[in-house]
């Protein structure tokens, strides 16, 4: 499996906004294959501050997620509304069985 976190500081002005193309950004992704969760969330402490937590199959199905021309599109247009570049976090990982 392949985790991705992503972080993005938003201006203060342009959360809204921000929220609905990351809002069409999660729910889009999760229709593509390979795509086991995709989701944001707000940061308790910083409402401008949005954290992706995303769970794909294996690398194959997240490189095919990146040259999706929607995806692109979304990285650039939540930049522009970004106090910084936001951040993007690729680890792979198992699933470790609990008792």
């Amino acid at each position: 499996m392949v985790i991705v976190i992503g972080n993005v500081t938003i201006q203060e002005d342009a959360l809204e906004q921000a929220l609905t193309l990351a809002r069409e950004h999660v729910e889009r992704s999760r229709t593509e294959p390979g795509c086991l969760s995709h989701a944001v969330h707000i940061d308790t402490e910083n409402a401008n501050h949005l954290v992706f937590l995303e769970q794909w199959q294996d690398m194959d199905a997240l490189q095919q997620h990146f040259r999706v021309p929607e995806s692109a599109s979304f990285v650039s247009a939540l930049g522009e509304l970004a106090v910084d570049a936001p951040t993007l976090k690729i680890y792979t990982a198992d699933e470790v069985p609990r008792h």
